[in-house]
């Protein structure tokens, strides 16, 4: 384990805050033997990677982004960060916060954040990282320093709001440590990884290099132990993700108001939490049954999915840009047999196919909702259906193993190129 009086390091199952992040069957989900993934577990002859995420890490990030590692066999990831989140969990890998304690450390993050002076960390060095893989585009700017002071490529990868929020590219004074880095990330980051083909053609027309864009899909877990639900158990409509105005929550309460209105039984689930809560209780108060189940571990998530009619994804536009990427909750549906009804936005319709996994309709319409939901409720045959389509393209397609393997793959890579023909360009 990396030590060092200046450097503050963890060693993994250090990180408790008393979250769930334990399976069903007592193993913990981000580890490979949760996860079922192959005897990639912890070597110490792997290299290491910077897995670099500014705040370590939200809790709804938590599992996507360990997930992306969870196949790697030739290459480890060490998470560096400058802050420690409220709601860490267990990263089960050692990670780095930069900077020194107390007030020393304040200074140390803000000389970093701010002018890129890496704080004294002998010890990160001495690990002889390959690369720096950066989450969010302003995680890459912040990350870009590393690489240079430590003469190793930077790989960065894409998920949604820092590709589409026109704020995070709009001139303004003073410029953001995003803004001012931008340019010279185009130029010294080895790829740039889309979360999905959306995000690949956002960034173009932002005018990223094209030649530096790839597409690199979120895996999921596929339960080997799935079965059919019984079909006579009562089912409920269920949304799962942040209540913030992209995901358009305000379009599903409404759609289910009016199945309502027809005199129709509906139970709705909401799953998560967020700034909007207090404005979406308010607007199902009407509804008869309507339950507002806060954040949920994944375990429990997959297993609230596998009882539902269908997963609602109503994702729109926000009125300051923000977009979805390709939400990971679509992938994890179809992964439990559930059919998703999402909207014709982002990055959904590359996972869901419309009539045959799903339902696409467009944004901010809950007429089109309600009659999807009504379709499911009508025929449960076609429930069923779409449910076994969807899990069967989610095996095929978003496997977390399989995607996994190709990230490292392709960080592999990078790696070949920078060490045996100079730094990527």
């Amino acid at each position: 384990m990396l030590v060092g009086p200046r450097l503050r390091v963890y060693a993994p199952r250090l990180f408790r805050t008393g979250y769930p992040m334990v399976s069903s069957d007592g193993s913990d989900p981000g580890s490979a033997a949760g996860y079922g993934a192959s005897a990639a577990a912890v070597d110490g002859r792997r290299d290491i990677i910077l897995a670099y995420r500014d705040r370590l890490i939200p809790r709804s990030e938590l599992h996507f982004l360990r997930r992306l590692y969870v196949g790697f066999e030739r290459l480890r990831p060490l998470w560096v960060g400058r802050s420690r989140d409220d709601g860490l969990a267990d990263l089960g890998d050692e990670a780095v916060f930069l900077g020194r304690e107390g007030v020393l450390g304040t200074w140390d993050r803000e000389m970093f954040k701010h002018f890129g002076v890496l704080p004294p960390v002998p010890d990160l060095r001495a690990s002889r990282p390959r690369l720096v893989h950066a989450h969010f585009g302003r995680g890459g700017a912040l990350a870009l320093p590393i690489a240079r002071a430590l003469k190793i490529p930077l790989v960065v990868s894409f998920y949604g709001a820092d590709a589409t929020k026109d704020k995070q590219y709009r001139k303004r004074f003073p410029p953001s440590v995003f803004q001012r880095r931008l340019h010279a990330m185009w130029d010294e980051a080895a790829l740039f990884l889309c979360v999905s083909g959306f995000i690949k053609e956002q960034l173009l027309a932002r005018g990223f290099p094209p030649e530096k864009l790839l597409v690199q899909h979120s895996g999921v877990n596929i339960d080997p132990d799935y079965g059919p639900d019984d079909p006579a158990a009562p089912l409920y409509v269920m949304f799962a993700g942040r209540f913030v105005e992209k995901k358009g929550v305000p379009s599903l309460i409404e759609a289910v108001r009016r199945l309502e209105a027809e005199g129709r039984t509906v139970r709705l689930v909401l799953v998560g939490e967020g700034p909007m809560e207090q404005e979406l209780r308010q607007a199902a108060s009407a509804l008869k049954q309507v339950e507002f189940m806060g954040w949920m571990p994944n375990h429990e998530l997959r297993r609230w999915m596998r009882g539902a009619l269908a997963l609602c994804v109503p994702s729109q536009r926000a009125s300051d840009g923000d977009a979805e990427g390709l939400p990971t909750v679509v992938i994890e549906a179809m992964a439990a047999g559930t059919p998703v009804i999402g909207s014709r936005h982002a990055g959904i319709g590359e996972a869901v196919e419309d009539g045959e996994t799903g339902f696409l309709i467009p944004e901010q319409d809950p007429d089109a909702l309600a009659a999807a939901l009504r379709r499911l409720m009508d025929e449960p045959n076609l429930r069923r259906a779409l449910g076994e389509n969807a899990r069967q393209a989610a095996m095929e397609n978003f496997e977390m193993s399989a995607q996994s393997r190709r990230l490292e793959q392709r960080l592999l890579g990078v790696i070949a190129a920078t060490y045996t023909s100079g730094p990527t360009r």
